[in-house]
């Protein structure tokens, strides 16, 4: 019997960070490298990415990374996974086209270059274990799912997918192949949950293409849209709208222009050569033919609408003509950002639509798909993944409706090993995985303590103390400096400051008195004397950063540079008496050298 483990280190009980690992006898397969946006509380943290340290230690075993889609949250964190893991990259022709787009922004990784491209029709052995895929429908073209074939049976992993009957050419799922796999056996089902609370179906996209033309139809200024940069699907359906009402399209994003010129180079977008124009060109046309079409950094377009509705984008700036539609579905990470965004907007005078308001465009799966798929593959175990504790949770509890015994459902949290042993899977031993995040250029060395400073410096603010200190007469030098931000306005304060300078000077004082110092035992005495003084003064924690100087008043005298030797030495070098002349005649005519000069001559 082969020895088969489970391992997700990201995308369960939270939205995005897609990346799971199938060992089969040794042999380790990972299944997506995605990323998530950071929630409201990470501060400063541009995106989370899974940890993946455990792999480190069986780097070797790794056959390659899988992936289902183009989308962050299934390709984000490839970058960084290859810069710990040279192993071959394997998905469809748009996501290998996208994935090297992430690789090649990465200094460290920009040369790699072991992508294969696959689709449904291939299929891939790696010893006892091959790797098969089968279409499914999502917002973005060319989306596999992932059918490890075992001994034991396959372990299929759905990716993101919903069921629509109007998906054109390109998005739509093989229904037949789906069945075909559901026939061989499926031991295990890791499905999408993401859309577990969705009661109804989700809205077909032949209706939302529809919603779409009818809002440019209805708009007499100008439309600034809003949409995600990998979303083809919609923005094939903009691209529509736009030339169905004579307007031209301005592209407003990082990464759009890149992705739109990867999607049209592989027929996968069809926008027509005069379509696209510059913001220089737009001000010659009148706002009824102007479509703005606006993505930020990695796609997600919330925060660019954040720069537009302040007024600090230097291209667009809003009127109350202006048409803000918003064609995207954010994550329920951004949601409190999502309705920020839309305050600001409407305080920025512009008309705001957002398509969620009248429709429910999402890219997962309902409920009622999702236990379509579950007929469709019949596992006998089930893994509910991508989603939150509440709708995997949700999720368990459809496919008990269709027939899996709760016994054979496991909600798995990061890090939980799923092992195979006497025909049945068991939670093992865990393994320690948490989230690596990512900020600016660093690459996970902002952790718990780093965030617990920055939540504390946006609530109560910093407090910085400066004492200097003569060690060895034991004394304060100085009285202690304070300076503050963000704690308390400091000119109507000026007593809670002279009392904090007086405590500092009285615990310096104590530590100068015993007979041992130590450095850190006064930093902290400080620190620890001060927060308490302050809290029960204010009810307040700023972060406290005591600094203490050493000056020393009476330094030894240290040895000059040579060349301050030879100046000094040149200096007082006595005079050296000369031997007196002989008599001789100057140029001058005069008197000679060594003559003394008459009193009634000299100067």
């Amino acid at each position: 019997m082969s020895k088969i483990k489970i391992i997700p280190f990201g995308g369960v009980r939270e939205n995005g960070k897609n990346m799971y690992a199938v060992e089969v006898d040794g042999q380790i397969f990972i299944l997506d490298c995605g990323l998530k946006y950071p929630e409201n509380e990470l501060m400063g943290i541009d995106v989370v990415i899974p940890d993946w340290s455990y792999l480190q230690d069986h780097a070797d075993q790794i056959k390659g990374v899988f992936l289902t889609h183009g989308h962050a949250d299934a390709i984000g964190a490839l970058p960084y996974f290859l810069a710990d893991f040279k192993v071959p990259v394997y998905g469809s022709q748009l996501t290998i086209a996208l994935a090297k787009l992430a690789v090649k922004e990465n200094k460290q990784v920009k040369k790699f270059n072991d992508f294969h491209v696959v689709d449904e029709t291939k299929t891939i052995k790696f010893g006892n274990v091959t790797i098969g895929f089968f279409t499914t429908t999502h917002i973005i073209p060319d989306t596999l799912g992932i059918d490890v074939q075992t001994p034991e049976g396959s372990i299929v992993y759905t990716g993101d997918f919903k069921f629509d009957q109007t998906a054109v050419k390109g998005y739509q799922t093989n229904l037949a192949r789906l069945a075909e796999v559901g026939t061989e056996g499926v031991l295990a089902l890791l499905s999408d949950s993401a859309g577990a609370g969705i009661t109804g179906a989700s809205t077909r996209e032949r209706d939302i293409r529809a919603y779409i033309k009818d809002t440019f139809e209805n708009t007499k200024g100008r439309i600034v849209v809003a949409s995600v940069a990998s979303n083809i699907m919609r923005i094939q359906q903009i691209v529509d709208a736009a030339l169905a009402t004579d307007r031209k399209i301005v592209l407003s994003g990082e990464d759009l222009e890149q992705i739109i010129e990867t999607a049209e180079g592989l027929n996968l977008l069809q926008i027509p050569d005069d379509t696209l124009i510059s913001f220089e060109e737009a001000l010659d046309l009148d706002d009824d033919q102007v479509v703005i079409l606006v993505t930020g950094r990695m796609g997600e377009p919330t925060k660019s609408l954040q720069q537009i509705a302040n007024g600090d984008d230097p291209d667009i700036q809003l009127t109350s003509t202006d048409l803000v539609f918003v064609t995207t579905t954010p994550s329920y990470a951004i949601e409190t950002m999502v309705q920020k965004t839309k305050d600001m907007l409407y305080r920025a005078g512009a008309e705001v639509k957002f398509i969620a308001d009248d429709l429910n465009p999402s890219g997962q799966a309902s409920q009622n798909d999702e236990q379509l798929m579950l007929n469709f593959m019949k596992p006998k175990f089930f893994i509910p993944i991508q989603g939150e504790y509440r709708l995997l949770d949700r999720h368990a509890e459809l496919a008990e409706e269709v027939g899996i015994p709760a016994e054979n459902i496991f909600i798995t949290a990061k890090g939980d090993v799923l092992s195979y042993e006497d025909g049945k899977f068991h939670l093992g031993d865990r393994v320690e995985v948490g989230n690596t995040m990512i900020d600016g250029t660093g690459v996970g060395d902002i952790g718990n303590i780093v965030l617990r400073d920055r939540r504390v410096l946006s609530e109560d603010g910093i407090f910085v103390v400066v004492a200097t200190i003569d060690r060895k007469k034991k004394k304060i030098v100085a009285r202690p400096q304070i300076t503050s931000r963000g704690f308390v306005f400091v000119k109507t304060n000026r007593e809670l400051m002279n009392q904090a300078a007086d405590l500092v000077e009285k615990v310096v004082q104590e530590d100068l008195d015993q007979k041992e110092f130590d450095w850190g035992h006064l930093k902290q005495n400080v620190r620890d004397k001060l927060n308490r003084f302050l809290f029960n003064q204010t009810k307040r924690h700023p972060v406290i950063l005591p600094v203490i100087m050493e000056i020393n008043q009476h330094p030894k005298r240290k040895n000059h540079t040579k060349a301050t030797k030879e100046a000094t030495k040149e200096a007082t070098k006595a005079p050296v008496a000369k031997k007196p002349a002989k008599k001789h005649h100057n140029s001058r005519g005069g008197r000679g050298r060594g003559k003394k000069r008459p009193a009634s001559e000299a100067k």
